[in-house]
């Protein structure tokens, strides 16, 4: 049988824990900080080898993160534990970066926008339409998730984001849906959408500040192309 040699016998430099405490987690690559969750192999495999298989066979970090039970389970070495504190992780995750759109709380920039939105879209496996209501001084009223399904501009109830806006006497909204192929390219859908809720919310004196559209690693802003 093939011996391995365990990780803690590795050179200190090689560790992925010693390295992540001495350059920080972005330093570690996907298998490496995967290794760290995992915490132990299996008969044959140190931690580090069965990230790497896990990544090879969810074909990246991202899939392997959004699998559901059943899906998970099924790798050799992975179990309903883990997949429960993955989840609890991953839960963790979302209410940090969810903070920071909590109401009273004030939107200090575009990117302080795009942060917090991405962190409540990115992982739903279906399309979400959702709007961010600020008052007159970018400050949060409300978050709320208004649309599940395909977006395009004959789903979206245009009513009830204007009625949303009204019961929340929003001053401004950002508009926000995420695309679950990661791809965060808008559509024409999606600049037809946009058009048909800025001329109803104009009617009531309310600006749409942004249209972000989110994708597994980032947001496409239709302010900063110009299109808002």
């Amino acid at each position: 049988m093939l011996s391995i040699t365990p990780i803690n016998q590795w050179p200190k430099s090689e560790r992925p824990r010693e390295r992540l405490l001495e350059k920080g987690p972005q330093s570690l690559s996907d298998a490496e900080l995967l290794a760290i969750f995992l915490r132990t192999g299996t008969q044959g495999k140190t931690a580090v080898d069965l990230a790497r298989e896990c990544l090879q066979i969810f074909s990246g970090l991202s899939p392997m993160l959004l699998a559901n039970e059943q899906e998970f389970c099924r790798v050799k070495g992975l179990g309903k534990a883990k997949f429960v504190q993955l989840q609890a992780v991953l839960e963790m995750a979302r209410r940090h970066l969810g903070q920071q759109i909590e109401l009273g709380s004030s939107i200090q920039s575009p990117a302080e926008a795009r942060e917090a939105v991405h962190a409540r879209l990115v992982d739903y496996p279906y399309e979400v339409f959702a709007v961010l209501f600020l008052d007159t001084r970018h400050r949060v009223l409300g978050f709320e998730e208004l649309f599940r399904g395909t977006i395009d501009g004959a789903s979206v109830p245009v009513r009830e984001v204007v009625a949303s806006t009204l019961r929340l006497n929003a001053a401004a909204v950002i508009l926000a849906h995420n695309h679950p192929s990661g791809v965060a390219e808008p559509s024409q859908a999606d600049r037809q959408l946009t058009e048909r809720l800025q001329s109803a919310l104009e009617l009531i004196n309310v600006r749409i500040l942004d249209h972000l559209v989110v994708g597994s690693t980032n947001c496409t802003s239709f302010a900063d192309r110009g299109w808002i």
